[in-house]
């Protein structure tokens, strides 16, 4: 059973950062592509990064490149997002997905 579970969502100022993490158990996790999506109030949701299973070729949204970073540990099987220079429109929920699996969600918001 595919699962993976969100952690390190909060309120943080313009400007900062914020390190999300993903937990996953249940598959093999060094074989799938990892990525985090988010949505944004009223938006649909949107593909923000994703990594491959090795760890290469990781891919940003145009939005996001050169603030945010994806990274994998398959020792740990965890996927982290560390995002940097925030802005009041990253605020959303942020979720983990493998496949058709995604987790609950971490709720990001950026503002003053």
């Amino acid at each position: 059973q595919f699962y993976v579970e969100e952690s390190g969502g909060g309120l943080v100022q313009p400007g900062g950062s914020l390190r999300l993490a993903c937990a996953a158990s249940g598959f093999s996790f060094s074989n799938y592509d990892m990525a985090w999506f988010r949505q944004r109030p009223g938006k649909d949701r949107e593909l923000v990064a994703v990594i491959s299973s090795t760890g290469g070729s990781p891919r940003y949204a145009e939005s996001v490149k050169g603030r945010f970073t994806i990274s994998r540990d398959n020792a740990k099987t965890t996927v982290h997002l560390q995002m940097r220079f925030l802005k009041p429109e990253d605020t959303a929920v942020y979720s983990c997905n493998v496949g058709n699996y995604w987790g609950q969600g971490t709720q990001v918001t950026v503002s003053s």
